[in-house]
């Protein structure tokens, strides 16, 4: 590791911790030519799959995109954060479990579908509205039994 005061390449390591959610390392590191301290973070780099649209577009995968999902859906709605956080991660994971470099968009709506039914039936049930594209009362009806 190459030292940020100095640019020598030759520091020694002096102390090493794991995260709590053990998936970075930071390490305490002093550089053996100016004798300066600093911090370094490892994490794992994770390559997600490139989401194909329905009109057959493709764009990079934005965490962003499905956390604003779940929040628009589950707006006013009695689900903490933390729940919210998990079913995003567990979303991310599954995507993750596919193996595929792409991935339909339809596919993540889904999986986005079924974590929401987890959470709460009435975020369900908007975001499924608009992920359908509802066209009259039938629609809404017609999930609503599913729900139950």
């Amino acid at each position: 590791m190459k030292c940020l005061f100095c640019n020598c390449e030759e520091t020694q390591v002096i102390d090493t911790r794991l995260s709590e959610d053990k998936l970075t390392v930071k390490r305490r590191r002093r550089c053996l030519q100016c004798d300066k301290r600093f911090n370094t973070l490892e994490r794992i780099e994770l390559q997600m799959p490139t989401i194909v649209k329905s009109n057959g577009t493709r764009e990079e995968y934005n965490e962003n995109k499905i956390h604003q999902s779940f929040t628009k859906a589950l707006h006013k709605r009695p689900v903490s954060s933390i729940l919210i956080d998990n079913a995003i991660d567990s979303v991310r994971q599954k995507i993750l479990g596919f193996g595929e470099r792409e991935v339909e968009s339809r596919l993540i709506g889904d999986i986005v579908m079924k974590e929401l039914a987890k959470l709460d039936k009435v975020a369900y049930i908007r975001f499924a509205s608009i992920y359908r594209s509802f066209q009259d009362i039938t629609d809404f009806t017609d999930i609503i039994k599913q729900v139950k």
